[in-house]
Formats: structure tokens, C-alpha cells, sequence
């Protein structure tokens, strides 16, 4: 009986933790509004940046997650 038991727990724990899932898994992450103020200092201090400089393709990542981000919810 003790190996059934084993057996069984063995089976169904992945199944149970493979349906576990967070409460905000399905939900949209938020997107910052930025003023138009804001938006044109950072296009400056953009523009004073190196060809190469690391920031600029982070910054570049950020608009993809954006554009997903509003995608997700529709906007």
C-alpha cells in the first residue's frame, strides 16, 4: 500500500505543480505614461549618447516591451 501511495503522489505532483500558476500571470504589466516634456529631454540626452553605448539598444528593448505591453491590453 505504501508504494501505491508513492506511486500515486509521483504521478500527480508535476500535473499539480504544472497547473500552478500566479495570480497576475494572465494580466497585462502596466505601461508608464511619459509628458511630452519628458519624452523630448530624453530624445536629447539620447541623442548625446555614442553610436555604440549600451543604453541605446536597452532603451530600444524598452519600446519593444512597450508596444507589447499595449498590445496585450488592447490599447
Amino acid at each position: 500500500m505504501r508504494n501505491c501511495k508513492r506511486a500515486l503522489i509521483a504521478l500527480t505532483a508535476p500535473l499539480l505543480l504544472a497547473s500552478c500558476k500566479t495570480a497576475n500571470s494572465d494580466a497585462c504589466p502596466p505601461v508608464a505614461d511619459y509628458d511630452v516634456a519628458s519624452e523630448r529631454r530624453a530624445a536629447q540626452d539620447l541623442a548625446l549618447l555614442p553610436a555604440d553605448s549600451p543604453i541605446a539598444r536597452m532603451l530600444e528593448d524598452y519600446a519593444v516591451m512597450r508596444r507589447q505591453s499595449r498590445a496585450c491590453a488592447g490599447k
